[in-house]
């Protein structure tokens, strides 16, 4: 079992699951096309996707499991995924005639639990759709879900009196862990290593504004908005800012989340984001592939010129300028993001602002990046009453 990427007429692109034959497993391949166009998800969703069915389908085969009836032992599943070698999971079968031995718990795992997670969310959604497609008995829903209460959700979340929800029967402990953030200092020196305007416009829209890689590699020039007043482009947002669309690309850029219909979802930038976008389409426009495209991140010194550049491009570019500028460690994309959501929240910025800068849709999913700054944490020490202040100065 294996994922393989299937291109359509036209242009849109899935993943789906082959067999030991290369045959297409139907039932995975009507799951990943209804998560791709019957969700609208992205592409690379669907790669995701393909791979836990795939592994999913490859451990069913060689334990000798119908793939409709063994949710109800997810939990050696589980094992095989933790504990699996290479060897043992991999898409080459293992050697005629030589058993492979899994040393299981107290061994050293080869899969961590964020990512058996991930891999349990995928099967049961695979699962679950073959359910509501008929091809996988009913009665497995309660292999994968227990109804549990809800006194272990926030409150929010929780109606009056007691409630109960589905909560799945198999899962990993996965800790939540900070996510990591590029210091300022790394900013700058990424900044300082760019030869160019459109790689210090790249450096400063990812860091200034937090946009996802795929989003800034999606972006159009008519996106860009960087003038006090848009009114005269149909747009009443005031200040400068650019707007975020979902749509079908050909670098394979996918903006994360689903905007409503319209312009597309505003997102603010800074004057420094407006001059570094500014000396970026003099220095565009100055070449003769330069208007060559509608996307805003084009190929200018690299072949193909004047194409639009991928969101492995970006990736690519800053592990290059980390290098260059002698960091001690690859900066990413995402570290950028962590650090504008860390420096919106050491100047003041409240949860619920970060998570719309960050397009989040819980606000709890903002928490991870946050990074306060050391000396604001010893201001809010600092701001808190001594006893004697509290009791009017006496002593």
């Amino acid at each position: 079992m294996r994922a393989f990427r299937v291109q359509l007429p036209s242009g849109a692109g899935y993943w789906t699951v082959l067999d030991e034959d290369l045959a297409v497993v139907p039932a995975a391949d009507a799951f990943l096309r209804y998560v791709r166009f019957g969700r609208d998800q992205a592409e690379l969703t669907t790669r995701t996707y393909a791979g836990h069915v795939a592994l999913y389908l490859r451990w069913c085969a060689r334990t000798g499991r119908d793939w409709r009836s063994a949710a109800q032992d997810l939990g050696l599943f589980t094992v095989w995924l933790k504990y699996g070698t290479p060897e043992a999971t991999g898409i080459e079968r293992p050697v005629a005639g030589r058993g492979v031995v899994m040393a299981g718990p107290g061994a050293e795992p080869h899969r961590q639990p964020g990512r058996i997670g991930n891999v349990l969310t995928g099967v049961r959604q695979f699962l679950l759709h073959g359910i509501t497609a008929k091809t996988v008995p009913s009665e497995v829903l309660v292999q994968l879900y227990e109804v549990a209460e809800d006194w272990d959700l926030p409150e929010e979340a929780c109606g009056e009196g007691m409630s109960y929800r589905l909560k799945a029967r198999h899962r990993v402990q996965v800790p939540r862990k900070r996510r990591d953030r590029a210091m300022d200092a790394e900013a700058v020196a990424l900044f300082l290593a760019c030869r160019n305007a459109r790689d210090r416009f790249i450096v400063l829209l990812l860091a200034r504004a937090g946009l996802r890689r795929g989003t800034a590699a999606g972006l159009r020039r008519e996106d860009m908005h960087f003038m006090p007043d848009s009114s005269a482009l149909g747009c009443r947002v005031a200040g400068s800012h650019l707007h975020v669309l979902r749509r079908e690309n050909v670098n394979g850029a996918w903006a994360k989340r689903q905007q409503s219909a319209g312009p597309g979802k505003a997102k603010p930038v800074d004057f420094l984001v407006v001059q570094a976008h500014d000396q970026y389409v003099i220095e565009r426009m100055a070449l003769p592939h330069g208007a060559a495209s509608d996307f805003v991140l084009v190929n200018l010194f690299a072949e193909p010129l004047g194409a639009p550049m991928s969101p492995d491009g970006v990736t690519e570019l800053l592990q290059r300028l980390s290098k260059r500028a002698g960091l001690s460690r690859i900066v990413t994309p995402h570290m950028l993001r962590h650090a504008m959501a860390s420096n919106v929240a050491d100047a003041g910025g409240t949860l619920d602002e970060v998570a719309a800068l960050l397009d989040h849709a819980r606000l709890s999913s903002a928490e991870p990046y946050l990074h306060p700054d050391p000396g604001r944490l010893r201001e809010a020490v600092d701001r808190v009453p001594s006893p004697r202040e509290l009791a009017g100065g006496a002593r």
